[in-house]
């Protein structure tokens, strides 16, 4: 297989450390450089416990000017990761990006870049294979359920809520569901945000506690009856499954993919 020159943005954090661990032993990606606010100037070796001896900038344009990468594989902040999608695709850079918080204007606009361009990227809130699955047969379940409820839990160090696989798997079923207003009519929360966040009827809650890592329970109810999807993270080598995945197909797309998902059958 081809080798596929990659750059790490965030290799410091818990999702960016088991990417660049993945990137140190796929046989046919090389890690050429990262990108971290601090350490600029030294190796992943030296400013950590990593075996690659790539170098770390602090600034993403100077990074892609002198590795000049294929893939840049983006797991900042909701916040830098946009910065860093926009600067990757005017570099001819393809981005694969797993932070969240993308606004549908966000997503026109690199839609268009990405076409501009004529090369690929992939935003994905959720790498985990096992979690899109959950969110596909959500999908399918909503066309026999139409009242549900998604409940997802992450670590209390997450910024967003409702996560970003949250809200997608809100959005999956908001496709195939009629939007109706659930519980009873005369409902009132006699304390405000009880009833969770509201998306076209779909009642989502957030659970923030240390001790989880990333997690998602879509609860169906009908007659006499429910139904419960679940899915699990129990570390973050759960995600890299997919982020390999990304990596790879995105060396072969002309446009923007905006979830797992639409790459999975």
């Amino acid at each position: 297989m081809e080798q596929i020159k990659v750059v790490i943005a965030g290799p410091r954090g818990r999702m960016g450390r088991e990417a660049v661990k993945l990137a140190e032993e796929t046989p046919h990606f090389t890690l050429v450089g990262a990108v971290d606010h601090k350490f600029g100037g030294q190796t992943l070796k030296e400013a950590g416990d990593f075996k690659s001896e790539a170098p770390i900038y602090t600034d993403i344009e100077v990074c892609f000017q002198e590795t000049k990468p294929d893939v840049l594989i983006d797991l900042t902040t909701p916040e830098i990761g946009k910065i860093h999608t926009k600067k990757a695709l005017e570099y001819g850079v393809r981005p694969v990006v797993g932070t969240t918080g993308f606004s549908d204007a966000d997503l026109k606009e690199l839609e268009e870049l990405t076409e501009e361009k004529g090369i690929g990227a992939i935003i994905a809130p959720n790498f985990a294979v096992g979690a899109i699955l959950m969110m596909k047969f959500s999908q399918m379940a909503a066309k026999y359920f139409t009242d549900v409820e998604i409940l997802e839990m992450h670590h209390d160090q997450k910024l967003d809520a409702p996560s970003g696989t949250g809200l997608k798997t809100a959005e999956m079923i908001s496709a195939v569901r009629e939007e109706k207003q659930q519980g009873h009519p005369d409902e009132k929360e006699t304390l405000e945000g009880a009833r969770g966040a509201n998306y076209k009827g779909i009642h989502v809650h957030s659970i923030r506690l240390p001790g989880l890592v990333a997690h998602q329970e879509v609860l169906f109810g009908g007659d006499g009856q429910t139904l419960s999807i679940r899915h699990d993270s129990f570390n973050r080598a759960s995600f890299m499954s997919g982020v390999k995945l990304c990596v790879e197909q995105v060396m072969k797309l002309d446009l923007l993919v905006y979830g797992l998902e639409n790459l999975i059958d």
